[in-house]
Order: C-alpha cells, then structure tokens, then sequence
C-alpha cells in the first residue's frame, strides 16, 4: 500500500481506502463478511476508514467501530460525516453549531472511539452560515474530539468561502473535499473543484471512483437482478447507458495490456492527480478488496493516459465484447 497526505496536512492516509456507505449498516452484507472485509483491508495496509452518521443510521457507524476497535487506535484514520437528517425533529439537520455539537458526540459513542481524524460536512447547508459551522468544527478541533474538518460535495464557490474566512477568524480551516469522481463522472471536478482546491493544498479522497461497479465491467451483460445498480435506481439512471457501456468495453484491452483489471485501471487513473489524497472504495467480498489495493502498483504512463482518454472522448457506440 501507499500513503499520501492529506492535503497540506501532515497526516497520511492509505491511496486506497474504505468506505461504509451502502454495504455497512443496513444487513445488506452479513456481519461476518462485513467483519473480514474490514480485516483485510487493514491487512493489506488500508489505515484510512470512512462512515458517516447517516449510513444505516448509525448502523454503519456501530457495524465498522466494532471491528476496528481491535487495532491500535494510532493506526487508524476513521472519518465520519454530518448533515442529513437522523430524526424528524427539526434541529436534527444540517450544519447548525446546534446539530453539530450534539453530531459529534453521538458518532463518537457509536463507533467507540474518543476521536474523529476527519469530520465532514456532508453537504453544504444554505440555511447556515458557512462561519458559523466553522466556528462549531474549530471548536470541535479544540475540544480534542475531531482532528481536521473537511467538506463533502460542496459547491466551489462554499469551500473557497470556508478556507478563506478562516484565517480572519483565527479558525481551522477545512483540509480535505470528498466528492465524487470516477472515468464516467469527472467534469465537475475536473473543471469546478479541483481548480480551487489544488491552489490553496486542499486534499480530495474521492467516492464512487468506479461508478458504482460499472467500469469493473461487471455490467457489460446488463444488470443483473441482485446487483447494486439493480437497488440505486439514481445510479443506474447516471452509469447505465450503451455510450458508458461501450467505453468501458474498449478498455479491457488496455487493462489487460497492463496486467490489470479494469477496476485497477480506473483507480489508479485517479490516483494519477498528485492532489487526491485516497480513493475510496466499497466492497462487500474480500476479493475486492485485494483486487483494489493492487490499483497503487498500475502505473499510468502518458502513452497510456492518452489511450484511456481517446476511449473516453469518443461516444460512438461499440458492439464487440469486452473480451
């Protein structure tokens, strides 16, 4: 495994990460398999863990801090999110210094652990004023319970409004964004996000880097019935079409070039940019996450990048299998 930092902080994380969102806390993986997914991702070098309040509601939170509370506590980086609603009460929302003092607290008992290494805003909050969250997360950074403070999918112009109010403040400012990023999902952040977070040393760990399972190929065929896209009708309606089909097809060839499977070579297409910091990836099976450790040793020459893009610029469809 390889580690970068995070951002301009000192902190390193694993290139490779785990994430809990779909498979973690809603019996959707049995406890046992959950368990060994977990393992064996700090088996293979995986320090960097992410959950968020609002997967299972809190069954996410419970189901991953019992595994991880058998390794040494300075081993791990466990970030967690809040936002969305975890009631109907009113208040048991959004970015209020309100929802987030009492947030923290709560996440911290379910995963058991005195500390968050990364606390994100999981999306940004128009009802709030951006220095009044920052205000709570410097607060929470002071009172020792979270370490950095980042944010999720937030708008360019809230996250270049965050890191510069900080500093007039004296406050923390929010090292690290988390947004979705994949071969088939990429203008946004490639035109939007990166633009202002690559000039002011703000790290990205990215979500869904292999479009939730549609450029492992696993789709080439179709959808199958038990399959993820089969669940998340907003994912089929954004991955699912014979242009993305047909782009993912023309890279087997490629990745078998390398020695890789296309889910290898999606990750560490990714992991090209020197300022992401993690991919993080879900895996319901052990073997996916030894295959996805191995995407740090693909290496992505310009030849190769060259290849990559031709087949991804070109949305003409494509007939033949993938093998």
């Amino acid at each position: 495994m390889k580690y970068r930092r995070l951002g301009d902080t000192g902190m390193k994380v694993s290139a490779v990460s785990l994430g809990g969102w779909i498979n973690y806390g809603e019996g959707k993986v049995a406890q046992d398999a959950a368990r060994r997914v977990v393992e064996l991702a700090y088996e293979n070098g995986i320090n960097f863990f992410d959950i968020a309040d609002i997967y299972g509601k809190g069954e996410a939170e419970k189901q991953m801090g019992e595994v991880l509370k058998q390794y040494p506590r300075h081993t791990l980086v466990i970030s967690s999110k809040v936002f969305w609603p975890m009631s109907d009460d009113v208040n048991d929302r959004g970015l209020s210094r309100k929802h987030i003092m009492e947030s923290i607290d709560k996440s911290l008992q379910r995963i058991g652990t005195d500390y968050i290494d990364i606390y994100f805003c999981h999306r940004s909050d128009p009802e709030t004023p951006v220095l009044e969250t920052a205000r709570a997360m410097h607060d929470l950074i002071q009172q020792g319970k979270v370490l950095y403070w980042g944010t999720s999918e937030w708008p360019s112009s809230r996250i270049v409004e965050a890191f510069e109010i900080c500093p007039r403040y004296n406050l923390y400012p929010p090292e690290v964004e988390q947004p979705q990023y994949s071969m088939l999902y990429r203008e946004r952040v490639e035109q939007e996000i990166l633009p202002v977070t690559e000039s002011r040393g703000i790290g990205l760990v990215t979500w869904s880097p292999l479009a939730m399972g549609m450029l492992t190929g696993k789709y080439d065929d179709g959808v199958p019935e038990d399959s993820r896209f089969a669940r998340e009708t907003w994912a089929r309606d954004r991955f699912i079409n014979e242009k993305n089909a047909a782009k993912v097809r023309r890279l087997a060839p490629l990745a078998r070039e390398l020695g890789s499977t296309r889910g290898q070579l999606a990750l560490a297409w990714i992991l090209r940019h020197s300022s992401i910091s993690s991919v993080i990836v879900g895996a319901t099976r052990p073997e996916q996450i030894e295959e996805n450790v191995k995407a740090t040793d693909v290496h992505i020459t310009p030849d190769v990048l060259e290849a990559i893009e031709t087949i991804l610029d070109d949305d003409t469809y494509d007939e033949a299998p993938a093998d």
